[in-house]
């Protein structure tokens, strides 16, 4: 059994963010990485759901705000192995979904949605 004072410290001392592999907005998953994770490969959890395979930013540049909450970023789009951006773009949807480092791997278990025919 814990003492009170053991119980208390567990919830003041918390581990450093950093030391953190969960997923999180894209500002707070890139301030765990030196220089804010430039050169850091990202993708949304989602595309990973919907089967989508391969397709991550590459962060070309970051001002991250907030301790690591807000911010912006910027680099270059691969969509299912091939390089999408010509030149470095703002990435969308920073604070909108959950961030992780990495490439895009399909779910085990999830198969992509059928394609309509027209």
């Amino acid at each position: 059994m814990a003492s009170p004072l053991q119980a208390a410290l567990r919830k003041i001392v918390r581990p450093s963010p950093s030391l953190s592999t969960l997923p999180g907005n894209l500002y707070q998953v890139l301030s765990r990485y030196p220089q804010d994770g430039v050169g850091q490969k990202v993708h949304q959890t989602r595309w990973g759901v919907k089967g989508i395979e391969g397709s991550y930013w590459e962060v070309t540049r970051t001002k991250v705000k907030c301790e690591g909450r807000h911010g912006k970023a910027w680099g270059v789009l691969v969509w299912k192995g091939k390089r999408v951006s010509e030149r470095d773009e703002q990435i969308p949807g920073g604070l909108k979904y959950s961030w992780v480092v990495g490439e895009s791997r399909s779910k085990p278990g999830v198969t992509p949605p059928p394609k309509l025919s027209s």
